[in-house]
């Protein structure tokens, strides 16, 4: 396994194209917007060097039997659904931002015992290409950036049926040696932080969209792809002198589109191409596994938040008041339950066909879309307990300038015990986390990521066996159809 500083070190060494803010970045390792980003991927890294966190951060390869980082890893049994959601809270706990590397594992999974039943049906070579890509992203420990979510365009009309062909990945050309590829993802979590990049369908596909159903994988600098990086709030405040006024300094997230112009993939490196009536499984799981990864890193996340309200309430001097308590334990109580719902799909899990082990679907998506609401209402106490002052106090360099200073300082002491930069500090990560910059992967990757609400409802809706509870309640009844 690769250590912390060998994994920034991996990043160097590659060639990314990526543009931040209508500029080329020559060194996306060093940017000050990009950097903090990386500091959480490698936070992944380093956590699995620690003994105290190895049941965590690492497991035993089904492939070769030795030890690899736990993102690298196929889940063989409910132990290791588990363990995955306590070592995501753990990474959220540790960062407070998004750590990136969880689409990927969720992605590998997936694909895995979707690509076993396409070979089992179809009797194609996929499973066995990807056991080759994975025997190769365990032994060399590689960041895998699961790429999933197209553009879309029109959401009226089917990929084949849009005005531009390039709003949904597709394939262009197939060559005896592989295939040739445009489109662009978006929202790509982490992807300028991975070493490569696995490519999913975005939808269940029909046959008019055979060239769509695609899933491959490619190196994240390949030939043909550049990155746009995604703008977040507050963002610039990176590039300022000091670190105050950032609120998380050290880590945080970050999304890109991602761009296929033209991209060659060698056929030993495509796991779908055209087997349309697959796609929709393989979006399905994904999609489970990663709304399932949302009861881990928004809680850990929400630990540093619920925190950091419990200290502004002490710096503000009312840290015994009997609402500022409920409030706290209101916060806690959503927050457990979103870990509650992420463990409970996990146990319940059920093994594949392939031999890995996939959530309980119901409870996934039930774990998400208690996740489009309860970081809103934690967020919503944490700033109610922290004031205004949270969104109004003045900068850093106001805090430290020589004349007005002190007038900063005596006008925005809370408790006189502590001082007004430990305060300023404080209000500043809560902003960060619930407006600013980490508020990307808390906030509003709540919302939409792993899919918008709705998308867990026709889940549930599918998952929820209403007849079967027809049938109990009938039975109950005493009626007879």
């Amino acid at each position: 396994m690769m250590t912390g500083e060998q994994y920034e070190e991996s990043l160097r060494k590659m060639n990314f194209k990526v543009y931040l803010q209508g500029e080329l970045v020559k060194n996306p390792v060093d940017h000050p917007i990009i950097r903090p980003s990386m500091n959480s991927v490698k936070m992944t890294y380093k956590l699995a060097e620690d003994t105290q966190y190895a049941d965590l951060m690492t497991a035993t390869s089904h492939l070769t039997g030795k030890k690899v980082n736990r993102f690298c890893h196929l889940h063989q049994s409910t132990d290791d659904l588990v363990r995955k959601i306590k070592m995501q809270r753990l990474l959220g706990q540790r960062t407070a931002a998004c750590f990136q590397r969880c689409v990927g594992m969720d992605g590998i999974n997936a694909v895995a015992s979707t690509t076993f039943e396409i070979d089992q049906k179809l009797g194609t070579k996929y499973h066995e290409r990807f056991n080759k890509f994975l025997l190769k992203m365990q032994e060399e420990d590689w960041t895998v950036d699961g790429a999933m979510t197209d553009p879309k365009g029109d959401r009226g009309l089917a990929p084949s049926k849009q005005a531009d062909p390039d709003l949904f990945v597709h394939v262009v050309e197939k060559r005896e040696d592989g295939i040739v590829v445009s489109g662009a993802k978006a929202h790509q979590t982490g992807a300028i932080n991975s070493h490569w990049i696995l490519v999913m369908p975005t939808i269940a596909m029909t046959k008019d969209d055979t060239d769509y159903a695609l899933s491959f994988c490619a190196p994240a600098d390949a030939e043909g792809i550049y990155y746009i990086y995604g703008r977040q709030s507050c963002d610039t405040r990176k590039l300022e002198d000091g670190d105050i006024d950032v609120g998380n300094k050290q880590f945080g997230g970050h999304e890109a589109l991602m761009v296929f112009d033209h991209v060659f993939i060698p056929w030993e490196n495509v796991f779908m191409c055209g087997e349309y009536e697959f796609s929709g499984m393989l979006v399905e799981r994904f999609a489970g596994y990663h709304r399932q990864s949302y009861g881990g890193c928004k809680v850990g996340v929400g630990d540093v938040l619920i925190g950091a309200a419990a200290v502004a309430a002490e710096f503000n001097g009312v840290a015994k008041a009997s609402h500022i308590k409920d409030k706290l334990i209101e916060m806690t109580h959503l927050n457990e339950t979103l870990y509650a719902c992420g463990i409970a799909c996990s146990a319940e899990g059920h093994k594949t066909a392939c031999g890995n082990y996939l959530i309980n679907l119901l409870l996934a998506n039930v774990c998400k879309q208690n996740i489009t609401r309860f970081p809103y209402e934690i967020a919503r106490l944490a700033e109610d307990i922290a004031g205004g002052l949270m969104v109004t106090m003045p900068s850093e360099k106001d805090l430290c300038h020589p004349e007005i200073g002190k007038v900063v300082d005596k006008y925005f002491r809370g408790v006189a015990s502590v001082s007004t930069e430990n305060r300023m500090r404080i209000l500043r990560l809560i902003e960060n986390i619930t407006l600013g910059t980490a508020a990307v992967g808390y906030r509003t990757e709540s919302m939409h990521g792993a899919g918008s609400p709705q998308a867990q409802r026709i889940m549930i809706s599918r998952q929820g066996n209403l007849e079967g509870k027809k049938q109990l309640a009938k039975a109950i009844a005493q009626i007879k159809d």
